[in-house]
């Protein structure tokens, strides 16, 4: 079995309900949810004049591959209704593969871990509530330390 650690977000419509059906979709096509991270309200990154984003990091037990998990992941956000236009703009659901074991992945359609996570306290502080002693396999870190060292100021708070 893999684990990977999804990080969900949303900043348009109803986004709590958009982040619970997320979940529903994860659960049916890509595996068994086994940890939720609280939910954060939190400043959109890049792009601080449209709405708050509510975030939250899932783990997920699947018995898929990384490549065939970005690609369900895709296909749940375009069936969702997320339309990719400009670089941070909102979304009706964003879901990002932050860590897929300890693996390091390279690949055009995907890169784990996820080359921002160091860099945003919005991704940091639910992997922190969830596995603070995980060390990122490129950097040797863990998710307390990186936090600890994040220079990001954006606000995030539990909703």
């Amino acid at each position: 079995m893999n684990k990977t650690y999804l990080l969900l977000g949303s900043n348009m419509g109803n986004s709590q309900q958009q982040l619970s059906i997320a979940i529903k979709n994860i659960t049916e096509q890509v595996g068994t949810v086994i940890r939720l991270s609280s939910l954060y309200t939190t400043a959109a990154w890049g792009n601080t004049s449209q709405p708050n984003f509510l975030n939250q990091v899932i783990v997920v037990s699947t018995e898929l591959t990384a490549l065939q998990t970005i690609n369900i992941v895709l296909s749940i956000e375009n069936k969702m209704g997320r339309v990719r236009t400009t670089k941070n703009a909102p979304r009706i659901i964003d879901i990002d593969i932050l860590f897929f074991n300890r693996e390091i992945i390279a690949e055009k359609i995907l890169t784990v871990p996820h080359p921002e996570i160091e860099n945003r306290r919005f991704v940091l502080i639910p992997l922190n509530e969830l596995s603070p002693s995980f060390t990122h396999p490129i950097n040797k870190k863990t998710i307390h330390q990186l936090l600890a060292d994040c220079t990001d100021t954006l606000d995030v708070k539990k909703f």
